[in-house]
């Protein structure tokens, strides 16, 4: 499917339309919030989602690499509006969310290797070729545009570039969902086990970080990783478990694309229950 790396490389255009410098600023200075969240996601997540993993199916299971894959995955675009709608910091996520991107094609390769060795096999070359195509690239130019702008362009495309991009990404699932389907029959009875385990490795994403940043002790704060940590860039996900590994690597991460959403849903309302909570404790 030649057309799906060109449909992602837009959606992530349209994602960073939205940040400029100014914002990659606020990450600038809080240099430590960036590199305890990055710990957080790309380093904890997946030691802890290749333990699991490995548990229940064996640690070369194409099971355990999704569920890993999941975790090392840039951070999703679409948690700048959860973080809004909760009360954490819009500038400081939409900044994390492109420099995270940016950092993909050594992250996401490296952490494979890290973890699978030579038990999984793949060409890591073409797969930092594509994450430059349909990332890096897409956001340097969409954050040039900003700046050319002064911020104008966002608004000013919105009405049609935000509905292109979400038929986009929609695309990006179907084509590759129906590229799954044809192994359906393999799964038999792993999705009686894959789907708690997705469950609550989402889940854990948001506790993670949830709790990893209770240090700093601010609300803000807290919000704004944890929902970082537990959405992900889903539809990468897919484009590179199909593009470089077997059809039953994207099995773990169509299934968090289903369960990440609901989640967020739902930490949005603990959020808000812990909130009021503190803030009765505190009159």
């Amino acid at each position: 499917m030649p057309a799906v790396p060109y449909l992602f490389a837009y959606v992530t255009l349209t994602m960073a339309i939205g940040c400029g410098l100014g914002q990659l600023r606020t990450v600038v200075r809080r240099p430590g919030v960036l590199v305890l969240t990055f710990l957080i996601a790309h380093v904890l997540s997946p030691l802890v989602a290749y333990g699991v993993g490995a548990l229940f199916f064996g640690p070369e299971s194409p099971y355990v690499v999704g569920m890993v894959l999941f975790t090392i995955i840039p951070l999703g675009v679409s948690t700048v509006l959860w973080v809004g709608l909760s009360g954490g910091s819009i500038p400081l996520m939409l900044a994390m969310v492109v420099i995270d991107s940016a950092l993909s094609p050594i992250v996401v390769p490296g952490g494979i290797r890290l973890l699978f060795h030579q038990a999984v096999k793949t060409d890591t070359g073409d797969m930092i070729r594509d994450l430059l195509l349909i990332i890096v690239v897409p956001t340097i130019i969409g954050v040039t545009l900003y700046e050319l702008s002064k911020g104008r362009i966002q608004h000013a495309v919105k009405p049609f570039a935000a509905p292109v991009s979400k038929l986009c990404f929609v695309a990006v699932v179907l084509l590759n969902a129906a590229a799954i389907a044809p192994y359906a029959e393999q799964l038999g009875g792993d999705l009686l086990r894959l789907v708690p385990l997705s469950l609550a490795m989402v889940g854990l994403c948001y506790a993670i970080g949830y709790f990893g940043t209770m240090p700093y002790r601010d609300r803000e704060l807290q919000i704004t990783v944890s929902y970082a940590t537990g959405m992900r860039n889903i539809s990468l996900g897919i484009v590179l478990a199909m593009g470089y590994f077997s059809p039953l690597t994207a099995v773990p991460v169509v299934l968090s694309i289903l369960i990440q959403q609901p989640l967020a849903t739902v930490h949005h309302y603990v959020l808000q229950k812990l909130h009021k909570t503190t803030a009765g404790v505190e009159g």
